[in-house]
């Protein structure tokens, strides 16, 4: 019932900029927290940052510093910043929901490559 939509992926070259965005849809009262993972040829998914709705953030150690995370609640949406990118970025990245009673829905995920 909550629908997740993507957009922002592509090729970046290394030390620079890339933001994603993830436009909810469906019954977007009932969702709370939302995130972002990714995804690596021959790794487990991994979760890069997450958001709440009351804008309390969580980062990876990996991304943290770099990264940002921000959601426009007016407009259903969420926003990976992505800053000072590295070709260890290069993954897909998903857009994660959590809507009442704390069920998951996923975004269809979207390829980040960063090339050195």
């Amino acid at each position: 019932q909550v629908q997740l939509v993507e957009s922002g992926g592509g090729l970046v070259q290394a030390g620079g900029s890339r933001r994603l965005s993830c436009a909810a849809s469906g019954n977007i009262f009932k969702i709370g927290v939302m995130g972002w993972y990714r995804q690596a040829p021959g790794k487990q998914r991994e979760l890069v940052a997450s958001i709440t709705r009351g804008r309390s953030t969580n980062y990876a150690d990996s991304v943290k510093g770099r990264f940002t995370i921000s959601r426009d609640n007016a407009k259903n949406t969420v926003y990976l910043q992505m800053n000072s990118l590295k070709p260890e970025d290069t993954a897909v990245y998903y857009c994660r929901a959590l809507a009442d009673p704390n069920i998951p829905y996923w975004g269809q995920g979207t390829q980040v490559t960063v090339s050195s």
